[in-house]
This record gives C-alpha cells, sequence and structure tokens, in this order.
C-alpha cells in the first residue's frame, strides 16, 4: 500500500492517506467537512496534491500527468466564414441605426454653453445623478421706514433692537450691510466693497480690538470731548460728509472676540436738523494692519 496526499475541497486543507481508503468517506480536521478519498495517483512521484470530493458531489476525475486535453482542430469552410462576417457587418449596422433607442442615456447633460458657469449655476445630487438649480441669492437688506419717534437724545429712554442696524442719515433710510473694524475705526455702511458712500464712523482714537472687546460706551450729549463722528452721504452723485465731536447720544456694547469679528448694539443719535440715528445691531470684520516689512 502506497501513501498519497490529497486536498480538502473546502479549506484546502493536506490530508494524508493510503490506497487502501480510496472511495470510503473521510473528515477534514480543520473544517469537518465528510470527504470522499479519491483514487490515488498511478505514479509513486507525485508531482501535485489531488483534491478530495465533497460527500454527495460527483468525484471528479483525474488527469494522467504525460496527457493533455488537446481540441482537435478543425478548419471552418470558407462559406461559413463569409456568412458569419455578414451576419456581424448586419448587427453592426442595426446597432447604429436603433442606437437611440437601445443605449438611453441616464443623466442630464447641460449645453456646452452652459457647461462653464454649471459651478455657479447648478448642482448634482449623487444620489439621483440629476442637475438640480441651486438656491437663489438672498435678497438685498431693505431699511425699515425711520421713525421721528426713534430719534431721541436722552439716552436713559433709548432701547436697542435686536434687529440689523438701521435709522436715517441725512434725511435717507439707512441699514447696515456691512461692519468692518479696522485701526481703531467703526465703520456701519451700506455695500460690502470700495469707498464708503453711504455710512458712519465711530474713531475710538486707534485702539486695537482686544481692548475693545467686552466694552460698553455710553456717551451722553454735554461730554465736553468724545469719540468723532462721521456720517457720510452722497447727493446727485456729490459725496459728502460731516464729523461731530460732541452734542449727540450714543450708546455702544461690544461683545467678544470670534475669531476675525467682534458683535455689537449700538444706539446713535446725533443732533442735525435732518435727525440722523441709528439702532440694532452688528457684526463687524476685523481688518488688521499689515506687518511692516
Amino acid at each position: 500500500m502506497s501513501e498519497f496526499k490529497y486536498a480538502c475541497p473546502v479549506c484546502g486543507q493536506h490530508i494524508k492517506c493510503d490506497s487502501s481508503q480510496e472511495g470510503s468517506v473521510m473528515e477534514c480536521p480543520t473544517c469537518f467537512q465528510k470527504i470522499t478519498v479519491p483514487q490515488a495517483p498511478s505514479s509513486e512521484d507525485q508531482k501535485f496534491i489531488i483534491t478530495g470530493t465533497k460527500v454527495g458531489e460527483r468525484p471528479v476525475p483525474t488527469v494522467p500527468e504525460d496527457r493533455a486535453l488537446v481540441a482537435p482542430e478543425k478548419n471552418l469552410p470558407m462559406a461559413a466564414v463569409v456568412a458569419l462576417l455578414i451576419m456581424v457587418c448586419a448587427a453592426g449596422a442595426a446597432v447604429f441605426v436603433f442606437r437611440g433607442k437601445i443605449f438611453k442615456p441616464s443623466t442630464v447633460v447641460a449645453p456646452a454653453r452652459q457647461v462653464e458657469s454649471a459651478a455657479d449655476e447648478e448642482s448634482t445630487s449623487p444620489a439621483t445623478n440629476q442637475i438640480r438649480p441651486k438656491p437663489a441669492p438672498a435678497p438685498p437688506l431693505v431699511a425699515p421706514p425711520a421713525n421721528d419717534t426713534n430719534w431721541m437724545l436722552d439716552l436713559t429712554a433709548a432701547a436697542i433692537p435686536s434687529s440689523t442696524a438701521a435709522g436715517r442719515i441725512h434725511g435717507r433710510d439707512f441699514i447696515v450691510e456691512r461692519a468692518i473694524l479696522q485701526n481703531g475705526s467703526l465703520t456701519l455702511r451700506t455695500g460690502r466693497n470700495g469707498t464708503v458712500e453711504f455710512g458712519v464712523i465711530i474713531n475710538f482714537g486707534g485702539a486695537p480690538p482686544e481692548s475693545l472687546a467686552g466694552q460698553s460706551f455710553s456717551i451722553t450729549t454735554n461730554a465736553d470731548k468724545a469719540a468723532g463722528i462721521m456720517l457720510r452721504w452722497k447727493d446727485d452723485d456729490q459725496q459728502s460728509k460731516v464729523t461731530i465731536t460732541n452734542g449727540y447720544a450714543l450708546r455702544l456694547n461690544f461683545g467678544q472676540l470670534s475669531g476675525n469679528h467682534l458683535s455689537g448694539k449700538i444706539y446713535l443719535c446725533v443732533p442735525d436738523e435732518t435727525k440722523s440715528y441709528i439702532a440694532g445691531t452688528f457684526n463687524a470684520d476685523i481688518r488688521r494692519p499689515k506687518p511692516k516689512q
């Protein structure tokens, strides 16, 4: 009796047995699969490990090493080759003619002239692979109509609303679209860029943002020396401004620094003929001076 090895068909575990056990049922010591022992190889010099068969499956016939399965060569007749070429050409022509019905597009493709602005106007949903319109931008802030009852030089009766700072400057309704704190000056303005054409600038004498954070200011009309107030407006394409150093009423409460922003609440009443005033909240962008080279 000669010994040989075979492999488990489930886990590949090598199992050793002798030729007297071929055809019997054994259990794999690794996965416990019941295996029918295969026929022992004819050659004693075994170059490969044969594979057993799971119980219930048909055994896989072994192929002698010195024999190879070689398919007999068959030569197709010329007529069959011609017929095959004709069928291939006909199939290609049918696919070309009916390509619109066979290959249906699964995505919506924007026209070429719209592709350049797709990132700004549209977005793609990864779940549906469909292009959906980008949400419309928020409408611009509109100043509420100014009310003379809000113009008061008595700070004890003044209340600061929780809405965006707004009011009236030189007879025109005003609302803060951007607040900037730079070089110790607080600017409340309309528009976000360019020269300040409509707004107010409060000068704190170059105080840094860290010294203003958390501070509260109350300036009454009888103060001898107060922060400089500049009102800016534009009439008939003519830029105008006026600077006020006393006689106004100001209550200004700064919040805490948050990154490059400093929030606050303001009530400002100016003793001019047009009854200019501002009341409400703001969140100022901090612009720090560039370091010296």
